[in-house]
């Protein structure tokens, strides 16, 4: 099969269809290009020819779209990504829950879409670090890429993956090993790892402070305000949502009120 007749038109549009249908993923001409060379790596990987079989083959066996969902997303990440978000949570979020909870408690945290695991691993380092120690927390991290699931249950990052980590976290919570670091045993308890769509409930409530930053960006605007308003369903009645610096609720149909910090913007609900 030649390469420009991989994915016709007809089944681009089978295919971004379902992806929507599944996931709340958009693909549009402009990124047909990225569904192409991942269903193509796909292929070869189940060694499968025809594009029109495959589409057959995950439209009746769940586990395979899993799968597949999992192959074309886009899985960038890092250690302390976006620091001003960071010292938002630290200077502010974290402060204001105190006094909002007054009496020692649980904090808990959803990092949505969490891929490899350096942003709840991020969180409960400084969580650690800054809590008094009456109190404790809980994160819950979710994704729909298994394989980023696994890497990050595991908790082992290569040289490479350790950039941003102070030096006095990095001898604090991770042992060096042969070929880069393991985080501790006692910050991975902290941590559930789960795999979740979000189009989908989660079934968990009253969260304190949701992380779901460069992940809306890949859905169309009512898939967003669905997402969106599914978290406002998950968090407490005081509580903040982080997403990427560069997506904005601006102009969505959500209960979600605009804060902005010394340090970064954010949102807040107030219920």
């Amino acid at each position: 099969m030649a390469d420009n007749d991989f994915l016709n038109d007809t089944n681009f549009e089978l295919y971004r269809s379902l992806i929507y249908a599944e996931s709340g993923i958009t693909f549009t001409p402009t990124n047909r290009s990225i569904l192409e060379s991942r269903l193509k790596e796909r292929l070869r990987e189940k060694n499968v020819s025809s594009v029109s079989t495959y589409l057959d083959t995950i439209k009746s066996n769940k586990e395979e779209l899993k799968g597949f969902l999992d192959s074309i997303t886009t899985n960038l990440t890092r250690f302390f990504r976006n620091q001003p978000q960071f010292d938002a949570f630290e200077k502010y979020v974290v402060p204001e829950l105190i006094k909002i909870k007054r009496l020692p408690g649980t904090i808990k945290i959803w990092s949505a879409g969490c891929s490899t695991g350096e942003e709840p691993y991020t969180i409960a380092m400084l969580l650690t670090e800054i809590l008094p120690k009456s109190w404790t927390f809980d994160i819950m991290a979710s994704d729909i890429s298994l394989k980023c699931l696994m890497t990050a249950k595991e908790g082992f990052y290569a040289e490479s993956r350790i950039v941003g980590i102070p030096d006095d976290y990095l001898k604090k919570y991770f042992d060096k090993v042969d070929g880069g670091y393991k985080v501790h045993a006692d910050i991975q308890s902290k941590i559930k790892f789960d795999y979740h769509n979000l189009k989908n409930d989660a079934g968990n409530k009253n969260f304190d402070v949701v992380f779901c930053r460069n992940v809306i960006i890949y859905f169309d605007e009512v898939a967003q305000t669905a997402v969106i308003n599914r978290f406002w369903d998950a968090m407490a009645p005081k509580s903040f949502l982080f997403i990427g610096h560069s997506e904005s609720l601006f102009g969505m149909a959500t209960k979600f009120e605009f804060l902005k910090t010394e340090w970064a913007t954010l949102y807040c609900k107030n219920n």
